[in-house]
């Protein structure tokens, strides 16, 4: 097993390597780049921004660039422009410039906001317990709810209770979290009927006053609409994949087999088909913790005003704030990478049986 994790560490250089490499070429091509976004900003006042970045040259200064690479650079000082490459680090060749950002994030430098007048790690920082606190509890709500509720109906495959909860699942799986969180707003949230629940952040304005018992009750107050917009897709994928699973498992020889030698119904379920029929469900854990994190929580944030990674990263991608899109997308890979391989020691732990060792990476 050593072997087969340095193999699985190693693969991780190259492949982290590739999924930059590819996003900073696609970044290449993309119009609207943060110089463009200060062009379309000063248009029109070209004088005192140049004096604001320290240029020096009047309004006499300027020219038809009808040639410039930047959309509504025209009339602009070009000395105004190139200051604006310099301060971007677009001055450089873009092979340096990428060479130059992967050995800063091997280090965890990830620079400064391009727009934010701070560092990077600070705002990740600051947006990490919003983005912790939606990813554990859905995972661990949907989890809780979809497993059980799988075995149950893979027991009971073909009866009134597998058809019902299949319906509300069929339904709660076709409806996207985003639409079932603004119809939570308009019945709970002060829309158009009760006004149960608040809409923005994690905890109230006066919360540091609240008593100690007091203080969990006003979390889970503020996490019950997100909540269960988020819980809505995974309980469902989840819910169906863990049904399908055990009734495979059930309809194999070593069931029978099982049976046969006397084994009741709860230890034959637990005690030989869990471990088979969890594998394929462990499987699928890598991308729903990820997704939970971040894709997941992207609209949910946005709707709920709640100041996660996921609308970090979505006003970033925005704005053009590329310092803050590739360190996102490098965190999230790289986690992505160790939690697929800690998926990988999980599956040996429940199955010894699984080796590999004795297979390719």
């Amino acid at each position: 097993m050593g072997g087969y994790i340095l193999r699985r560490l190693l693969l991780m250089i190259p492949t982290i390597i590739g999924i930059m490499a590819i996003s900073f070429i696609v970044v290449q091509f993309a119009p609207g780049g943060p110089v463009e976004q200060v062009i379309s900003q000063l248009t029109g006042q070209a004088d005192s921004a140049d004096q604001r970045l320290g240029g020096g040259g009047d309004a006499g200064q300027q020219f038809d660039d009808a040639g410039s690479k930047y959309r509504g650079a025209q009339g602009l000082d070009p000395e105004l422009i190139a200051k604006l490459e310099k301060q971007f680090g677009f001055d450089k060749p873009p092979l340096t410039r990428f060479g130059e950002m992967m050995w800063n994030y091997i280090r965890f430098d990830f620079g400064e906001s391009f727009f934010r007048n701070t560092s990077v790690l600070d705002l990740i920082k600051e947006k990490l317990p919003v983005s912790i606190s939606l990813g554990i509890w859905i995972l661990i709500f949907s989890y809780a709810i979809s497993i059980p509720l799988g075995i149950r109906k893979a027991v009971r495959d073909g009866s009134s209770f597998d058809v019902w909860t299949s319906g509300v699942i069929v339904v709660g799986y076709a409806v996207p979290s985003f639409l079932f969180g603004i119809l939570l707003i308009v019945l709970f949230a002060g829309g158009s009927f009760y006004d149960w629940f608040p809409l923005r952040g994690l905890i109230s304005d006066n919360f540091d006053q609240l008593a100690w018992w007091q203080k969990p009750l006003d979390y889970f107050w503020h996490l019950t609409l997100p909540l269960i917009s988020l819980s809505l897709a995974s309980f469902a994928t989840t819910t169906l994949l863990t049904k399908n699973s055990f009734i495979d498992e059930i309809k194999k020889q070593y069931v029978i087999t099982a049976r046969a030698k006397g084994l009741n119904e709860r230890q034959v379920l637990y005690g030989h088909v869990f471990r088979n029929a969890m594998l394929i469900v462990i499987a699928s854990f890598p991308a729903a913790f990820i997704s939970a994190f971040f894709t997941g929580s992207l609209l949910i944030e946005n709707i709920f005003s709640l100041d996660g990674l996921g609308r970090l990263g979505y006003l970033s991608v925005v704005n053009r704030d590329y310092p803050i899109v590739f360190a996102t997308l490098y965190i999230f890979s790289l986690l992505g990478l160790f939690v697929g391989l800690i998926s990988d020691l999980i599956y040996t732990w429940i199955d010894p049986r699984i080796d590999f060792e004795r297979r390719d990476v």
